[in-house]
């Protein structure tokens, strides 16, 4: 490999949290390429159901931070909901009580008790165009996304080496805390719903939850822990619409136009920190976000920037 930069920063990872990352360290003046083994369209993060909500990720006071920064951000960008792929969308969070939820719940706008549970205005992400939009805004800032596999993360040759790449964190650190939590979805035609919904029973893999998204109603879903299988299962599928159905009885007879199969990269704790490398160079981690990878997207970018020696606030 050619002999690093000391001025330029990789980020390894194309997902939610590698381009955000790249956008905001090449915003404050850096020089930044971003390496990925795969294009931004065939990560976890571009199967997401995508609503803005702290889900299956710790620490939760550290957690509430980032999420409301990036709150604050995917407001702003739901003004222009074609070119980002952000709305704002009407939807209640079915069982789940204020007195659960940390002190981040007391600064969402809205968020309100209703008799099904909380109801609330929350930023619901298209993340095919909401990832093609941050592709572009990195090139603005002048980066670049080059498609290269990263096998040793020591041998990137730059100053600042960023470690974005979620699950694949496993066995490139390796950090064997990083797992998979599977999540399977179901694509339908819309018979016209408008608002989204979610019912989650944290002691059990299934749960119930539809997102309106401009090219069809996404039904879930799953949370299989260590479950690695990237094939949409038949049997699981058809649980899931009949979940969504028993909510929204007009779903049943909706048309299926694809199936999807997420792996959540789940850890203990997010992974965000700096390291020396062994020949002094910077290595900075930001992995590990579980189901709340682009809730958290622009906090944990900002505090990863941060840590690779970009100035605050960017």
């Amino acid at each position: 490999m050619k002999r690093e930069s000391s001025d330029e920063v990789i980020v390894v990872g194309s997902g939610v949290a590698g381009l955000t990352t790249a956008v905001v360290l090449a915003e404050s003046g850096r020089r930044v390429r971003v390496w990925a083994r795969e294009p931004a369209e065939r990560t976890t993060s571009a199967v997401a159901g995508a609503l803005w909500w702290p889900y299956r990720i710790e620490p939760e006071p550290l957690v509430g931070a980032w999420a409301l920064d990036s709150l604050g951000v995917y407001e702003e960008l739901a003004g222009r909901p074609e070119e980002t792929g952000v709305r704002l969308v009407e939807g209640v969070h079915r069982g789940t009580r204020l007195d659960e939820l940390g002190a981040w719940a007391g600064r969402v706008p809205g968020l309100r008790a209703v008799s099904e549970g909380l109801a609330a205005r929350l930023p619901l992400i298209d993340m095919p165009v909401h990832l093609a939009w941050l592709r572009e805004r990195f090139a603005e800032a002048g980066g670049r996304v080059e498609e290269r596999e990263v096998t040793d993360l020591a041998s990137v040759p730059a100053g600042v080496v960023v470690n974005c790449t979620g699950l694949g964190a496993r066995s490139l650190v390796p950090d064997p805390a990083v797992r998979p939590v599977r999540g399977q979805l179901v694509v339908v035609e819309n018979p016209g719903i408008t608002t989204w919904f979610t019912s989650v029973d944290h002691s059990c893999d299934a749960s119930t939850y539809f997102f309106p998204q401009p090219g069809g109603l996404l039904l879930g879903g799953t949370a299989e822990e260590d479950a690695w299988s990237p094939e949409p299962d038949p049997a699981t599928a058809a649980a899931i619409v009949a979940r969504c159905a028993a909510v929204r009885p007009e779903i049943a007879g909706a048309r299926v136009l694809a199936h999807r199969v997420g792996l959540r990269p789940a850890r203990d704790s997010v992974r965000l920190e700096r390291q020396t490398l062994p020949d002094g160079r910077l290595l900075v981690h930001n992995y590990g976000h579980g189901g709340a990878g682009i809730t958290v997207a622009w906090g944990c970018a900002r505090e990863a920037a941060e840590l690779a020696g970009a100035a605050p606030g960017v």
